[in-house]
């Protein structure tokens, strides 16, 4: 009953109430940050303009933004923030009537300018029996908070869809498999509407992307009838930007100053069927993206390239059929027939190598535990994969890696919620896995090439 009470004192501290009708609390949610602009979602209660209103910390030019949500979108609204300095840690408040919602976040450095940066990856939130805690909540976002990141990469599986989860010890109203778009929409705001993820989501930026749960488990969107409401609801609960004459592509690089370059990419919504043989004409990506991919990560000046991807590369997942880049057996050895995306992966990676690539991570999430590896598939090329969840999911055992890459696993922790955390200066990369208690568990240092 005591720790009941404190949460709910502690709720009330962070969305005090904000009229007698006993409004719902105003969300808000900053992200796709860039050194001159930032992105701003929130959700109000009733008609009028949500407006946005950011100056810099230390003093400066006041930028504002407004717009009307519209109660067919859940009173939802998106504010583009333009003209920004860069490097700057801004503080914010965003008003819709009566209620404030206040916050910070860190713009990014000039391409050229090389100043450190730490940030954040996990993923897999709210998965079966591990919704939002009655007494605890989300509890993990609290050490995630206490880091104070410059942004925060939420790596697939940020809603649980086609996941039931309820009981007395849950919040309701997630007990559902979700099948049209406004189910997919409570999703979303089921998971957002939580106090610890509330407190994070307003100190720092998020960069989100999807996997297959915001949809259906192991889904390809060449197949799956369900693809275009989740992407429809998952565009609407972000604070993604459309993309020129694309409003609905989700892959993209941000660039983090002269130290590093981030690839998000989208595994979901160009792949072939799972079931479908590996060869030459299984994509996971698409050709466009593949192609967007090779040449920005070959042609990028940064110090380090990020490849940000939800699914790993030397991991097999699915069951049926892969799921993963690894067309590899369960024990981690080659099977004729494969089902999954290697020869993809091994075409994108043969590329790199070809064209010098140095300084190279790839960050994944949805296997439900952490792990550190450094793969050498070729004798002169190397690059480390780092995988991190999940936040508040069911939980995995570590998994052999795909012999096929050459792997070597430096670090792996299973039954424990956790997230990755990456630290970039002039002198190396710092990766480590911290657990819900905010208490590090492993730490490697890469120097770069």
């Amino acid at each position: 009953m005591a720790r009941r009470l404190l949460f709910v004192i502690s709720w009330l501290l962070l969305f005090p109430p904000r009229s007698a009708a006993g409004a719902s609390p105003l969300l808000v949610t900053v992200g796709e940050v860039t050194d001159t602009s930032a992105a701003v979602w929130g959700q109000g209660t009733n008609t009028g303009s949500l407006t946005v209103e950011a100056r810099p910390e230390k003093g400066g030019e006041r930028v504002t933004a407004s717009t009307q949500p519209a109660p067919q979108r859940d009173f939802i609204g998106k504010l583009l923030l333009r003209g920004l300095e860069p490097a700057t840690r801004y503080t914010y408040r965003l008003t819709h009537g009566k209620q404030e919602a206040t916050g910070s976040f860190v713009t990014a450095p000039t391409p050229m300018r090389s100043r450190p940066v730490s940030f954040l990856w996990s993923g897999d939130l709210g998965g079966g029996g591990h919704c939002r805690h009655a007494q605890d909540g989300y509890r993990i976002f609290g050490a995630m908070e206490s880091l104070k990141p410059d942004f925060f990469l939420f790596v697939g599986d940020t809603i649980y869809a086609d996941h039931r989860c309820g009981g007395p010890d849950r919040v309701p109203g997630y007990d559902f498999v979700a099948a049209t778009l406004e189910d997919f929409r409570k999703k979303h705001l089921y998971n957002r509407a939580d106090p610890h993820v509330q407190a994070f989501f307003r100190a720092t930026s998020v960069y989100p992307i999807w996997d297959d749960h915001e949809v259906r488990n192991d889904f390809s969107g060449s197949t799956e009838p369900l693809m275009a409401v989740g992407l429809q609801s998952f565009i609407e609960s972000w604070p993604l930007i459309a993309q020129g004459e694309k409003p609905n592509r989700l892959y993209r690089s941000v660039r983090w100053g002269r130290l590093v370059e981030l690839f998000i990419l989208d595994t979901r919504q160009y792949r072939s069927d799972n079931h479908k043989p590996d060869g030459p004409d299984k994509t996971m990506l698409g050709p466009a993206q593949r192609q967007w991919l090779v040449d920005g990560v070959t042609r990028s000046d940064a110090v380090w390239k990020v490849v940000v991807s939800s699914v790993p590369l030397a991991i097999a997942t699915g069951r049926g059929a892969r799921d993963s880049w690894s067309s590899a057996g369960v024990s981690g050895s080659a099977t004729r027939d494969g089902t999954g995306f290697s020869v993809e992966r091994d075409a994108i990676l043969r590329a790199f190598n070809a064209r010098g690539v140095k300084n190279l991570l790839w960050l994944t999430a949805d296997v439900h535990h952490a792990q550190v590896i450094r793969h050498e598939p070729w004798a002169g090329f190397s690059f480390h994969e780092s995988i991190a969840g999940p936040l508040a999911a069911r939980h995995w055992e570590v998994q052999p890696l795909d012999a096929s890459l050459n792997s070597r696993s430096l670090f792996g922790l299973d039954n424990v919620e956790n997230f990755g955390a990456v630290t970039i200066d002039t002198g190396g990369l710092t990766v480590r896995i911290i657990d819900a208690a905010g208490t590090t568990r492993f730490r490697h240092t890469i120097a770069p090439e």
